[in-house]
This record gives C-alpha cells, sequence and structure tokens, in this order.
C-alpha cells in the first residue's frame, strides 16, 4: 500500500472536493461534517471530473454532466444514470498532513 499527499488540511474547506495531482484519477472529498473521504475522480456514467467539477451535498457527489449522484464514503452510485459505484480509497491524517492510500 502506498499513501499519497493530497493536501494538507486547510486546503480543502467543508464541503468541498477537489482532484489530487497526481498519475490516478483521485478525488478528495471534505463533508460539511469535516470528515474526508477519497474516489476516484472520474464519473463511471461519463468521463467527467467529480473532483474539479462535482458538486459536494452532505455525502453525495453529484455529476453536473448528467446529474449522476454517488456516496463519497462508499463509492455508491444512487441513482440513474449512473449504475456502476466508484472506487473508494481510505484517507489517513497525520498531522496537519491529508493522505490517501492506495
Amino acid at each position: 500500500m502506498e499513501r499519497i499527499l493530497a493536501c494538507s488540511v486547510e486546503d480543502l474547506a467543508k464541503g468541498c472536493s477537489m482532484t489530487v495531482s497526481g498519475d490516478r484519477a483521485i478525488a478528495l472529498h471534505r463533508t460539511d461534517d469535516g470528515a474526508f473521504h477519497a474516489t476516484s475522480d472520474t464519473c463511471t456514467h461519463e468521463k467527467w471530473s467529480l473532483g474539479t467539477d462535482g458538486d459536494l451535498e452532505g455525502n453525495e457527489i453529484i455529476c453536473p454532466l448528467h446529474m449522476a449522484r454517488f456516496n463519497v464514503a462508499t463509492g455508491e452510485a444512487l441513482c440513474l444514470p449512473a449504475t456502476v459505484a466508484l472506487k473508494s480509497y481510505p484517507v489517513e491524517i497525520d498531522g496537519d498532513s491529508v493522505y490517501v492510500v492506495i
């Protein structure tokens, strides 16, 4: 297993998402309660970045292209047109640093 430095805790505000820099397409989400979750960055219905363009509402990331919704904690596809779940990744907080474990 490998830990990828995603950002510092202060870099991602509550209720926001971002795309993690690197070779893998990973999105990092921070819910309104301050919890961090990581999923694959690309919508499984259409190839669209969820970290860059998605809208985070509670525990759901919404793809703006066709309004597919996914649970950021589990990756589960919650409505059509998406039927395939996002891959989810463990997140570790170490001091002020946020890591995604792949």
